[in-house]
């Protein structure tokens, strides 16, 4: 008889020190590579060819195969020598002097696929400053801190009312600060685990289109003035067996039947069960592939003292020719 064992849906990704102060040093001298990010990305792809080739590889395959994990963590990136304060409004910090976080984010994006902007997040920006904000404490957006972050995708808006296709298809997640009480805990719920575990009855439920996915909080925010704007009816889990593609907002999902509605419980108790836990630290990045899984984040405590957890995300399509039609005019990256 033959076994056949499930894929792997973790890895782990350690560069040496000697690539971690050779890339620093390389970094060090950059400036903000928004400023000219084009240019930047070049830069970057040589900088990071420098990484050994097995690390090099393994990411590259991340971004490529369908069979690869759903998250990786990178460990011993280089890291800035001085932070600033920790933002507390959401926005780039005005007094960060050096960019090597920056350039980590993006060398190691640009190797996965295109940076993307969207205006409907962040205002637009390629590279976002994730950080506990006090207004959105309690909320299921990037800016809360007191509740736990539900399991999902991080989706987008879409006029044509599925939020499922202009998604990113990979974003990254890149550590500037832990928070003071090393509390913060991200977690990644890959789809062909959580597949494995349901009842064959709710998977068939979870894979009709019962579902409509609440637009992301910050459209719903500064948009939408605080009312649920939905997609049309969706699976939430979709595509081969082996391969399946899952999709969840944050900010609610309404199940069109009682019978699906019951099936959203059962899917968020099922992904705390099967998730890789990550407690992200400086010089840590985490790579998740947005189509493959789902992601969660724990509650921590959060002062707004300028020491609180600090992050840095990109949003990555594979392709930016198929989210052509979102293209604002003049701008290259920002849909």
């Amino acid at each position: 008889m033959t076994t056949t064992l499930a894929p792997a849906t973790f890895a782990e990704i350690t560069l040496p020190d000697s690539a971690r102060d050779a890339i620093g040093a390389e970094l060090l001298p950059l400036a903000d590579p928004v400023l000219d990010i084009d240019r930047a990305l070049a830069r970057l792809h040589a900088v990071f060819a420098r990484l050994p080739l097995g690390a090099l590889q393994a990411v590259l395959d991340f971004g490529r195969h369908v069979d690869t994990p759903g998250v990786a963590l990178v460990r011993n990136l280089p890291v800035d020598p001085e932070l600033p304060a920790t933002p507390v409004d959401g926005n780039p910090s005005p007094d960060k002097r050096t960019f090597v976080a920056e350039g980590v984010l993006l060398g190691l994006s640009q190797l996965l696929g295109e940076p993307v902007g969207f205006t409907t997040e962040k205002a637009g920006r390629l590279v976002h400053d994730v950080v506990p904000v006090s207004a959105g404490a309690a909320t299921q957006t990037n800016q809360s801190s007191g509740v736990f972050l539900n399991f999902h995708n991080d989706i987008v808006h879409d006029e044509v009312g599925r939020y499922d296709v202009s998604n990113p298809d990979f974003l990254v997640l890149h550590c500037l600060r832990q928070d003071p009480g090393k509390e913060a805990v991200t977690y990644y719920a890959d789809a062909r685990d959580i597949s494995r575990a349901l009842d064959p009855d709710v998977l068939d439920t979870l894979r009709a289109p019962l579902f409509r996915l609440n637009a992301p909080g910050s459209y719903v925010r500064e948009f939408a003035g605080g009312a649920e704007v939905l997609s049309d009816p969706v699976a939430v889990i979709s595509g081969p067996a082996e391969s399946p593609e899952i999709s969840v907002s944050a900010n609610g999902v309404r199940g069109l039947t009682d019978e699906a509605e019951a099936a959203l419980h059962v899917l968020q108790r099922v992904c705390r069960e099967v998730a890789h836990q990550v407690y992200l630290e400086p010089g840590t990045a985490l790579l998740i592939n947005n189509r493959k899984g789902l992601h969660a984040r724990s509650q921590f405590l959060a002062r707004h003292d300028g020491r609180d957890r600090w992050l840095q995300r990109t949003y990555l399509r594979r392709s930016l020719w198929a989210i052509r039609y979102r293209g604002v005019s003049g701008e290259r990256r920002v849909h």
